[in-house]
């Protein structure tokens, strides 16, 4: 069966893996960044850069979005209707309010066009391993339709209609967001208290405190390696857009909203950080107390 013709627009830390893995499945993406170095990189590997959104979506069957905020994918989608073929169809990975999900498919099935939102989870390693959990928004016609190109990526599920796989990415956000939180204190009552924080973790590992977070960002902590899978502002803006969703409910969700404001702590000092860095937050409220004796490693 031949593959589709596939668009791949924005080339940043998770865009760069996801089109590698897409070019050496033989799809060949056409793949555009704002930065056309990121792009031209990708060459050797069978995409094929483009110079332009225009450039790129011309005569592509599907469109994958991958971009920093939903702003970004407003602004792309504009630049790209006007070459776009009707029947086009975009698959917006990118993480964006649930209201903005919602225009972007109102907006595309205006001009013919169909959308699946498709957000993912697993950091820049599972983007790499093709291993991230993708969570798509749209009809079963175009989440089957797009089957191939997920499975190159990851693990998909279609949770809902137009819409519902950002409010799963929101709900995955929250939870890792949040968690991350309460390793962070964990490690430093440990600290504190006069035990090993990280003979702690290992204690605890087996039980039901056990999970990937307390795994992988609870090591990270102990190394205090700040270099960035997932990043602090990226963090903070998938909390802010679930108190948005929240609102938008009729909800109060108060250990998001703690989650959040430990974030905005180092947004302007460690933005690029690993939202591991919620450590930090949490070590500059509490003076004189630290995880480890080890140097900050950072971005």
């Amino acid at each position: 069966m031949a593959l589709p013709v596939v668009a791949f627009l924005g080339i940043g830390l998770m865009g760069r893996p996801m089109a590698a893995r897409l070019a050496t499945a033989g799809f060949a993406p056409r793949v555009w960044n704002r930065s056309a170095a990121k792009a031209q990189a990708l060459a050797s590997l069978g995409a094929v850069p483009c110079a332009s959104v225009d450039e790129a979506v011309a005569g592509a069957a599907v469109v994958i979005s991958m971009l920093e905020a939903g702003p970004a994918v407003e602004t792309t989608i504009a630049a790209a209707l006007p070459t776009m073929a009707p029947g086009t169809l975009w698959i917006d990975m990118s993480s964006t309010r649930h209201d903005e999900a919602l225009r972007f498919h109102a907006r595309l099935a205006q001009q013919g066009m169909r959308f699946l939102d498709a957000p993912v989870s697993g950091g820049v390693g599972g983007a790499e391993a093709g291993t991230l959990a993708i969570m798509a928004g749209g009809s079963l016609h175009d989440f089957n339709e797009a089957a191939p190109v997920f499975a190159v990526l990851g693990n998909a599920q279609l949770v809902g209609p137009g819409g519902s796989g950002q409010v799963a990415k929101l709900c995955n956000q929250l939870i890792v967001g949040a968690t991350i939180n309460i390793v962070a204190e964990a490690l430093l009552l440990a600290q504190a208290a006069g035990a090993d924080p990280g003979a702690v973790r290992e204690a605890i590992r087996g039980g039901f405190a056990g999970s990937r977070i307390l795994e992988v960002h609870g090591q990270r902590m102990l190394d205090r390696n700040f270099v960035p899978g997932g990043q602090v502002k990226s963090q903070l803006k998938d909390m802010r857009n679930v108190l948005a969703a929240a609102g938008e409910a009729g909800l109060v969700l108060p250990l998001t909203a703690a989650a959040a404001r430990s974030y905005e702590l180092i947004e302007g000092e460690l933005g690029n950080a690993d939202h591991a860095a919620a450590l930090l937050a949490l070590e500059r409220i509490n003076p004189g107390q630290r995880v480890g004796d080890g140097p900050d490693v950072l971005p």
